[in-house]
């Protein structure tokens, strides 16, 4: 950024933009040094509650499928459908579906503006999971699978490009981390609930897991209530023509906070002089990531493929291994799984802190070092029979305490390290490929294992997860960019940058 001017505003050393759509210039703006020096602040629980909250959705939607596989296999649940194509096509598909969804609706994000996208994408999500509870042949049930995911996974790339561009620098990390930690909130919701609703004395089999479906758009309506007051990205909007917005923005919020505090704003630390434009094409897209960013796309994707293995294929299966190997009844499942995802959860709220003091390379490493290597002591006991239901449980709550944090900082890494007109893109990208290697082929072969009822094949899924972690984490000590603290346009100059397209 350029050296602070005296004044707070924008508009010098450039042509002032009209904030009107379609109408573009070069203007110099101080709006990103404005964000990152504010004080946290009631305007930043609006944007944690807004965007936070869908992941809640997401953890509850996931766990609830997850814990009804048993029932929706039993006669008399309305759906032909064994438990293998339960937890092994329908999560394929629901990864799928995510995948897909996080590259169409990534492109119209960088494109249209991250509010614009967060709210389609829930009502995509609302729509899917409302007609999946009317399923009456599992050809539906699949195919609404897939658009539940389609919908969920252009939340990703919209609500991480939002989060890190609205939170100021010094929050930035542990934010980030206990947003997408929050999954692990509606896990322990989706739990509980199923031991209500799979109970068969009080809902027949064929009612239970639909009424399950509907809570889910009950609480995604109220979502959607909440995040209209949730804002478009300054930073977005600068670039891309719409100035005057982003000034009315973040001067709202400034005055807001003189308010509540009683005390001046110490002054920005810089400004930036930008090209604005409508938007990037994917050659540039490409060009910026695999080639001046390539040590930070391979950062990326390990981290990506490392975690998605470990959730999508071994997580989100666990109700089968305490059904194959501990014969815990399906109606039990729910308690076992929100003891697990309390360790998800609490690991981001607890460690998150530390990824912006201790720092982001020590911290990636060490959360995806450490889970790995704890589940392979879980594997070896687990190979020799020295586990139980309960104890089994208990490990797992260990591992995924510092997993949870590592996968958090997945979506945290690629947002921040890669230049802002390519960032809702690059985590789509990356979001995209990682979950393809480790979540569709990590259901449909961790289902095949389990389902061998052979404990050395459970075994060497787990083996193969620790190892992928690991993996991750060695790459992440070597490659990890040191981010923390550090405003988004000085860990990667923006494309629009008159520094950066001069060179």
């Amino acid at each position: 950024m350029r050296s602070p001017h005296d004044h707070d505003g924008s508009g010098s050393g450039g042509e002032s933009p009209t904030g009107t759509p379609g109408e573009y210039g070069t203007v110099t703006t101080a709006v990103p040094a404005r964000l990152d020096r504010l004080p946290w602040s009631r305007w930043h629980w609006t944007i944690v509650i807004g965007l936070g909250t869908v992941w809640i959705l997401d953890g509850f939607e996931v766990t609830i499928v997850g814990n009804m596989a048993a029932r929706l296999t039993e006669e008399g649940s309305g759906l032909d459908v064994t438990a293998a194509q339960v937890t092994g096509i329908a999560a394929a598909l629901y990864v799928a579906g995510a995948c897909s969804g996080a590259l169409f609706f990534g492109w119209l994000t960088d494109r249209f503006g991250r509010k614009k996208l967060f709210m389609v994408t829930l009502g995509v999500y609302l729509v899917a999971t409302a007609l999946t509870a009317f399923s009456f042949e599992t050809w539906w049930f699949f195919l609404f699978r897939f658009f539940t995911g389609f919908g969920i996974g252009g939340e990703y790339a919209a609500i991480n490009s939002a989060i890190d561009e609205l939170i100021p620098s010094h929050y930035r990390g542990r934010v980030d981390l206990v947003i997408n930690g929050s999954f692990w909130l509606g896990a322990i919701g989706g739990s509980l609930l199923s031991l209500v609703l799979l109970d068969p004395d009080l809902f027949a089999k064929d009612v239970g897991w639909r009424l399950a479906f509907g809570f889910g758009v009950v609480f995604g309506l109220v979502i959607l209530l909440v995040r209209r007051n949730v804002p478009e990205s300054p930073r977005w909007q600068y670039i891309h023509g719409r100035g005057q917005n982003a000034e009315k923005l973040v001067s709202g919020v400034e005055e807001d906070i003189r308010r509540q505090t009683g005390k001046e704003l110490p002054a920005p630390a810089g400004e930036i002089t930008i090209h604005q434009r409508k938007a990037v094409g994917f050659g540039l897209i490409a060009k910026t990531v695999f080639s001046t960013y390539r040590r930070r796309a391979v950062l990326g994707l390990s981290l990506f493929v490392g975690q998605a293995f470990l959730y999508n294929a071994i997580t989100f299966g666990f109700g089968a291994i305490l059904a194959t190997f501990y014969d815990v009844p399906s109606g039990n499942v729910g308690y076992f799984f929100a003891v697990i995802a309390a360790g998800n959860f609490v690991g981001p709220l607890l460690l998150g802190k530390l990824f912006d003091t201790v720092g982001r390379r020590i911290m990636i490493s060490g959360t995806y070092l450490l889970s790995g290597l704890l589940l392979f002591g879980t594997a070896y006991l687990f190979g020799h029979g020295h586990l139980t239901a309960n104890t089994l449980t208990a490990c797992w709550a260990v591992v995924l305490f510092f997993a949870s944090a590592g996968a958090s900082s997945a979506y945290l890494t690629v947002s921040e390290v890669l230049p802002m007109e390519t960032r809702a893109m690059s985590i789509a990208f990356f979001y995209a490929v990682g979950t393809a290697v480790g979540g569709i082929s990590g259901p449909l072969i961790f289902s095949k294992l389990t389902e061998s009822g052979v404990v050395g094949d459970t075994t060497l899924a787990f083996q193969i997860g620790a190892g992928l972690m690991c993996a991750a984490g060695l790459v992440a000590a070597a490659l990890a960019v040191p981010a923390e603290r550090r405003s988004l346009e000085d860990i990667a100059t923006p494309l629009s940058a008159v520094e950066h397209a001069d060179a």
